[in-house]
């Protein structure tokens, strides 16, 4: 028999929306256990058009789910939750998707410790996020399964300890900006080697995507599918030549540890 429950989503923006969404296609949870508010009509006619349930307020929200997905701004997580923790009563499942917030605030804010954090990517919004989530103290086994399976709907989920989300932030929750820069670039080279525009994006985006395909489908290293399609003094090799001299690697690891110090930063400078 499925597990049915109702899911909350507190925030219905743009990845609220990827997750309900995944969630509602991949048969997850009927849309019907799916429930929202927003201020907007147009946000909920967005969440009605796929058949969930629209709320007046977020406390219905709270008081009407088992797991509550909270989704809006960091800026605003500690007055939303100061304002629901009323509602929290000891079997509801509270998952926190806002960057930065740490799972000491969220207890502190919402008077609960049954939590999970949850880092996703917003490649969410295509079926292809990279999420990681972390257990607060008082979330079960059931509730790391159920979230899991959430999670799964759009993209791959793993688990981490807590003191790793800085440097996810800025690998997966960066990452995907640093992707976009080299899919441009590569397209820019294409149309300097006298390629059609919309050839060399079309090329350029589809290689970048079979490539990460074949490093996560076939389990090889990334240096020995590389290395496969190196041959010796041939045009692969000499492309690799001159990423090395632009320090392509070292920028793309340089990226990741900038983002990731600027993410701790934020995190250590709370909400008022």
């Amino acid at each position: 028999m499925a597990d049915v429950y109702r899911l909350g989503f507190v925030g219905a923006g743009n990845l609220a929306e990827s997750i309900a969404r995944g969630v509602a296609n991949s048969g997850v949870l009927p849309p019907s256990t799916i429930r929202t508010a927003h201020r907007r009509p147009e946000r909920c006619a967005v969440f009605e058009s796929f058949g969930v349930r629209i709320l007046e307020t977020n406390q219905q929200v709270v008081d009407d789910s088992d797991i509550v997905i909270l989704s809006v701004k960091p800026q605003v997580v500690k007055e939303v939750l100061l304002e629901l923790r009323p509602f929290f009563s000891e079997e509801k499942v509270l998952v926190s998707i806002a960057a930065g917030i740490k799972l000491h605030d969220l207890q502190e804010w919402s008077g609960h410790r049954r939590i999970i954090r949850v880092m996703p990517n917003t490649p969410s919004a295509v079926g292809e996020a990279a999420s990681v989530m972390c257990l607060g103290q008082m979330a079960t086994k059931l509730d790391e399964e159920r979230v899991s399976c959430l999670f799964k709907a759009i993209g791959k989920i793993w688990t981490a300890d807590e003191k790793y989300f800085d440097a996810i932030t800025g690998l997966s929750g960066s990452g995907p900006a640093y992707i976009y820069i080299a899919i441009e670039a590569l397209a820019d080279g294409g149309v300097a080697a006298g390629l059609p525009r919309e050839l060399a994006l079309g090329l350029a985006s589809q290689t970048v995507l079979g490539a990460a395909a074949m490093v996560n489908q076939t389990g090889k290293h990334p240096g020995q599918l590389k290395d496969a399609v190196t041959s010796p003094a041939g045009t692969t090799i000499a492309g690799i030549q001159e990423l090395e001299k632009g320090a392509f690697r070292s920028t793309l690891m340089s990226a990741v540890l900038a983002a990731t110090k600027r993410c701790q930063e934020l995190s250590q400078s709370k909400p008022l």
